[in-house]
């Protein structure tokens, strides 16, 4: 389909609803990417919204989304002077895969907070691992890991269910709310540094936007708390080029199977 732009893209088809093309290079194997999922019904979203900005999002992953045609119903709650709140579903073969409510409001891109966590440090790009962008979401989305969180590729798993490093798209975009949404899902899930593995699903991710990110490069920073009884938590903060903290999420998962 090409690149983040034009797989994201969304048709007004009807009052609320929106026609949309899932892209297969958003996803591992048949299931498309929630973070994707989440960046395409909020292009919906913002087509309606008085405000520019997805504030805070809360998404149930129903079922797995796949490739190809798909609809975005987006239902409003609300619509306020600071925040307006809506009910979003991503929709295939009639059956709802991602039910959210975001809240969109308005940031001030020139803000300066009045205070921050410090952001944790991260290797030069350079040195940080890739993976090769010969297929799927290697090939849209260029991630650069911290090598000393990417020992699970190798057997040596850390034992810390963390992982962190640099995110851009591989074609020309400048990071948004829309990419945002992707970015606090796009790592692989931290709980293969205990020594698990295979696909790990979503069940419910939390995201808030916090500010308007600057032009380049980001940095996602991921981490659980607690992995017990085959589930997990996963907490992703994303920091832009200008080291300031632009999103934050918190989700529940299941630990795979192998």
């Amino acid at each position: 389909m090409g690149g983040f732009a034009a797989a994201t893209t969304v048709r007004r088809v009807a009052e609320g609803r929106y026609a949309a093309e899932l892209d297969g290079d958003f996803g591992i194997g048949e299931a498309i990417n929630g973070g994707y999922s989440m960046a395409v019904m909020t292009r919906a979203l913002l087509e309606e919204s008085p405000h520019p900005h997805p504030i805070a999002t809360s998404a149930s992953f129903l079922r797995v989304a796949k490739a190809g045609p798909a609809e975005v119903r987006v239902e409003p709650l609300k619509a306020g002077r600071t925040a307006a709140v809506a009910r979003v579903t991503l929709v295939q073969n009639d059956q709802a895969l991602v039910e959210a409510l975001i809240t969109t409001g308005t940031l001030d891109g020139d803000a300066a907070p009045a205070y921050s966590v410090e952001q944790e440090k991260l290797p030069p790009v350079e040195e940080c691992l890739e993976f090769p962008p010969n297929n799927g979401f290697a090939r849209q989305v260029d991630v650069r890991y911290d090598p000393a969180t990417m020992g699970w590729l190798d057997g040596r798993p850390a034992g810390v269910p963390e992982m962190r490093g640099h995110l851009r798209l591989r074609e020309p975009y400048e990071p948004d709310g829309i990419l945002l949404a992707l970015a606090v899902d796009a790592l692989p899930p931290v709980v293969l540094n205990t020594g698990a593995s295979g696909w790990a699903p979503t069940v419910e991710l939390t995201w808030h936007m916090r500010a308007v990110p600057a032009p380049g490069m980001l940095a996602v920073h991921g981490r659980a708390r607690l992995v017990s009884d085959g589930w997990f938590d996963e907490e992703m903060e994303v920091w832009d080029s200008a080291g300031r903290l632009v999103a934050q999420s918190r989700q529940i998962a299941r630990v795979g199977r192998g």
